[in-house]
């Protein structure tokens, strides 16, 4: 009987292999090529662990753990990569808050870690991975703007309430929601965090969560309550496809989870299409 192959601790000199295979699907890895593109592939410099899974100087597949689980893998390789990555998490413990990622890695891993960490508060396993990469096919809303590092504390709200109304919990829960701020002052002062506010009130607001070479990920897209329903998501998400494309990277990409209907008619009309399908695990 063939055993699958086993996950080892990447390091600095894995770093251009771990390139390459990221590279294969910049949408989808998104968010771990832009980890890799800053920090590199130590332990040390991301601040978390990266496993591969490979042979020679080539990788079919790597995971990031950190406070969340990021599995990535080659087509054909992710049951494989799903073995190999969900004995070093049980061997690990669980140390991260969710696991996301393209759905055909991130299933088989939970399926295998489940009955050690489960259960899980939320299982989404389908979310439509939509990107575009033109100018948007509605009109963008020109109120929406980079928010500036003085609107930090009219923004906070508003952010808090995506998160919670998104994830079913409050970011405040931890440390007080230290942590969080400084994630969402980090987002303004690197330009990524844009909203429409007027009179000291955010009606439209998204962030620009993960950043590659070749795309960007758009996170945190909220519109005001009382302004649902008016096209304002539409035109506020086609505002920062625009910006993020002039100004971030060539594609812009976002998932959505498969029952929202109404956010992903909105991003149809935008002019999104669906290039691939991610599921998250939440604890």
């Amino acid at each position: 009987m063939l055993r699958s192959p086993a996950a080892r601790l990447l390091d600095e000199a894995d770093e251009p292999a771990v390139q390459r295979l990221l590279a294969t699907d910049p949408v989808a890895a998104c968010v771990i090529a832009g980890r890799v593109e800053v920090a590199g592939t130590s332990t040390v410099s991301l601040g978390s662990p990266l496993w591969g899974v490979g042979s020679g100087g080539d990788l079919e597949a790597v995971c990031l753990a950190g406070a969340n689980l990021i599995p990535f893998a080659l087509p054909g390789a992710e049951h494989a990569a799903a073995v190999a990555f969900a004995e070093r998490a049980r061997r690990a413990g669980r140390r991260c808050s969710t696991i996301v990622g393209p759905s055909a890695t991130v299933e088989p891993l939970w399926e295998l870690v489940a009955p050690v960490w489960g259960p899980a508060r939320d299982h989404r396993p389908r979310q439509p991975l939509l990107a575009i990469d033109g100018p948007p096919a509605v009109a963008p809303e020109p109120r929406v703007r980079p928010v500036r590092a003085d609107q930090l504390d009219v923004l906070l709200p508003a952010a808090v309430a995506m998160f919670t109304e998104e994830v079913g919990v409050s970011p405040l829960r931890v440390d007080g929601g230290a942590g969080y701020r400084t994630r969402v002052h980090e987002l303004v002062r690197a330009g990524q965090s844009l909203a429409w506010i007027e009179d000291g009130t955010v009606l439209f607001k998204a962030e620009i969560g993960a950043v590659c070479r070749g795309a960007c990920q758009i996170q945190g897209i909220w519109v005001a309550p009382a302004l649902r329903g008016q096209g304002i998501g539409a035109a506020g998400t086609a505002a920062v496809v625009e910006y993020a494309r002039a100004v971030i990277a060539p594609v812009v990409s976002l998932y959505v989870n498969d029952y929202n209907t109404r956010a992903r008619a909105a991003y149809r009309r935008v002019g999104f299409r669906q290039v691939g399908e991610y599921a998250s695990v939440l604890f």
